[in-house]
């Protein structure tokens, strides 16, 4: 039995293809959605719950790569694997640039499909992971002062305290204080785990001049 809180969005406009996957999907234990175009899943799509989608390369109005792009281009991060009855190179290789996880060809041998599905779920698990490491950090930067965040990237690009206090305009022993305080909000106990930090939060130290 698999993930049932994983839910597999298939968008295909033959409605043997949508019946047949369903089929296969919620028999190995995911939850599935269908769709007979890209707008009946754009109306309908949840980008919150955790899944892929499995779209067909060749729909009448948007095809899956245009659903792709437009996937993209609203920032929703959602695991891909195409499914096409003839799939060509070039178009192929445009998707898996886009970020896509599998491109099968119909009729879809279930194994495979099962086993992009699997992939799917691995990079969905690692993307959730990540969000949520960054919602983390986010929340505890949020609790520094202003003087505090202007101290952070000196720290990050390995200023002394004297010289982050001559930049800032005040005393070592005040940037000692600051410094302290923000190691501590931060839950961290190194400068290696600030520079580390930093760089998920996207955080620029300030380099010495």
């Amino acid at each position: 039995m698999r993930d049932a809180g994983f839910t597999v969005f298939i968008v295909d406009d033959e409605p043997h293809v949508l019946r047949a996957l369903s089929r296969l999907v919620t028999a190995v234990g995911y939850q599935s959605r269908t769709f007979s175009s890209a707008h009946e899943f754009l109306a309908d799509h949840d980008p919150f719950v955790p899944g892929c989608a499995v779209l067909d390369v060749a729909m009448p109005d948007v095809d899956g790569l245009r659903l792709q792009t437009m996937l993209s281009a609203g920032r929703i991060d959602r695991p891909i694997i195409f499914i096409t009855g003839r799939g060509d190179i070039t178009t192929s290789v445009r998707a898996m640039k886009a970020g896509a996880i599998d491109f099968l060809t119909k009729p879809v041998h279930d194994e495979d499909l099962i086993a992009a599905i699997e992939r799917a779920r691995e990079v969905e698990t690692k993307a959730l992971q990540a969000r949520s490491e960054i919602a983390s950090i986010l929340t505890r930067l949020a609790t520094l002062t202003p003087r505090e965040r202007q101290v952070l990237p000196h720290v990050v690009a390995g200023w002394l305290n004297k010289q982050t206090a001559g930049k800032l305009g005040t005393s070592e022993k005040t940037i000692k204080v600051h410094r302290a305080r923000m190691m501590r909000k931060l839950r961290i106990r190194t400068v290696q785990d600030l520079v580390r930090l930093a760089e998920r939060a996207g955080i620029e130290p300030i380099e010495a001049r």
